[in-house]
C-alpha cells in the first residue's frame, strides 16, 4: 500500500474527479455539519423557548384541571391524557427535530454541493473482510479521529466545570425563581456554553475540514501509467488514432483519384502540385477542385490524367494558387477566374481540334 500511494505523484485528472463524485465520493468534514448543527439548534431553542414556556403551561394547566375533575379511570380518559401528553410533546420536539435535520442537511449540502449519489447506499461486501476492518483500526484517518474525539472531550469537561465553579451558586438560586424567569437564566447559561464550546469546535472544524481536503486529495492521486490509460480510455490510443488516420487518408486520396478522370483539365506546376479542375455551368458558379496534391500525389495525378485523356497543362502560379487556397469539392476564388477560363477555353479549342 505504502509503495502504491508513493508512486502516485499527478494530480487527479478531470474525469477523475467526476467519476469519483458520481460514486458519491467527496470530500467534508463531519465536525463542520456538527458545529452547524449544535449552534444553530441552541439558537433557535432560544428563539422558540418563550413559546415552549407557554405550551408547557398550558399543558400544565389542563392537565391539573383534568386530573381535578376526572372521576371515570377506564381507557377514554387514559386516552385522552396520553393525546394531550402526545400533542404538547410534538409541538416542543418536532419544531427542533426539523431544524436539526436542516442544518444538518445545510452543513453537509455546503460541502458536498448538495450531492446526492444512490451508489453510497449500494453494499460493498469488501467491508465483510476482516482484514480490511483490522487495517482500517490502524489507519491514519481513524487514528486523527480518536485525537479529535480526545481532544473535544477534554474541552467539553474544561468548560462545564468552568461554568460550574462559577455559575454554581446562581444556578442554585433558580429554585427561588418562577419557572419562566429559572427557565430563562438556564438557558442564557447554556447558550453560552454552546457559544463558547462552538468556538472551540469551530476551530478543530477548521482544521479537520482542511485535513480532509488535504487526504481527499492525497487519495485522488494517480501515478504516470494511470494518467496515461486514462488519456487512452478518453482521448483513445495515440497508436490506434494515428493508424485509422493514415486509412482515413488513403481512402480519401483514393476516392479523390476516382474523380481525376471526370476533370476537365489538370493544372500542373511540373513535378511539385497539380489540380484537377471542373467546371459544370448548371451545377456550379465557378469551377470546381476534384482532386489536388503535391509532389508524389501530384505526378499520381498528372498520371491518371494523362491515362484517361483529360488535358494537362502547365501554369505553375495557377497551381500553387488553388492548391493553397481552395480545397476540395470547393469552388476556386474569384481571384483565378481569369487565369482558369483562358486555360478552359484552350482546353476546349485543343478538344474541338482533336475531334
Amino acid at each position: 500500500m505504502a509503495e502504491d500511494q508513493g508512486s502516485k505523484t499527478e494530480k487527479a485528472t478531470p474525469k477523475k474527479r467526476r467519476d469519483q463524485r458520481k460514486e458519491g465520493n467527496v470530500f467534508q468534514s463531519k465536525d463542520v455539519a456538527t458545529v452547524i448543527t449544535l449552534f444553530g439548534s441552541f439558537y433557535v431553542l432560544k428563539l422558540l423557548f418563550p413559546g415552549i414556556y407557554r405550551t408547557v403551561r398550558d399543558f400544565m394547566i389542563r392537565f391539573i384541571g383534568f386530573a381535578g375533575t376526572v372521576t371515570d379511570k377506564g381507557e377514554g380518559t387514559v386516552g385522552n391524557l396520553s393525546m394531550m401528553f402526545l400533542t404538547t410533546a410534538a409541538k416542543i420536539v418536532l419544531p427542533l427535530m426539523l431544524v436539526c435535520m436542516l442544518l444538518g442537511i445545510l452543513g453537509s449540502g455546503i460541502q458536498t454541493r448538495f450531492l446526492f449519489s444512490a451508489k453510497s447506499f449500494r453494499p460493498k461486501f469488501s467491508r465483510l473482510n476482516p482484514m480490511e476492518g483490522i487495517k482500517k483500526l490502524f489507519s491514519l484517518q481513524n487514528i486523527v479521529e480518536l485525537l479529535k474525539s480526545i481532544l473535544k472531550a477534554i474541552i467539553l469537561i474544561s468548560m462545564v466545570w468552568s461554568m460550574m465553579k462559577k455559575d454554581m451558586v446562581l444556578a442554585v438560586r433558580t429554585m427561588d425563581m418562577d419557572l419562566l424567569r429559572s427557565g430563562a437564566y438556564m438557558l442564557e447559561l447554556t447558550m453560552e456554553l454552546v457559544i463558547r464550546i462552538s468556538m472551540a469546535f469551530l476551530v478543530i472544524a477548521g482544521l479537520d475540514f482542511l485535513y480532509q481536503w488535504w487526504n481527499y486529495e492525497r487519495k485522488l492521486m494517480m501515478s504516470k501509467q494511470e494518467v496515461k490509460e486514462e488519456y487512452k480510455q478518453t482521448e483513445g490510443n495515440p497508436q490506434i488514432k494515428g493508424k485509422i488516420r493514415s486509412i482515413q487518408q488513403q481512402r480519401a486520396r483514393q476516392r479523390m483519384m476516382q474523380a481525376v478522370p471526370g476533370a476537365d483539365v489538370v493544372v500542373r506546376n511540373p513535378t511539385h502540385f497539380a489540380v484537377a479542375l471542373k467546371y459544370d455551368a448548371e451545377k456550379y458558379g465557378a469551377p470546381v477542385v476534384l482532386a489536388k496534391g503535391q509532389d508524389e500525389l501530384a505526378l499520381r495525378i498528372v498520371k491518371v490524367a494523362e491515362e484517361n485523356n483529360v488535358a494537362v497543362v502547365e501554369n505553375p502560379p495557377l497551381a500553387r494558387g488553388i492548391y493553397a487556397s481552395t480545397e476540395l469539392g470547393q469552388e476556386i476564388s474569384q481571384e483565378f477566374y481569369g487565369a482558369v477560363a483562358e486555360v478552359l477555353v484552350y482546353v476546349y479549342k485543343l478538344n474541338k481540334k482533336m475531334e
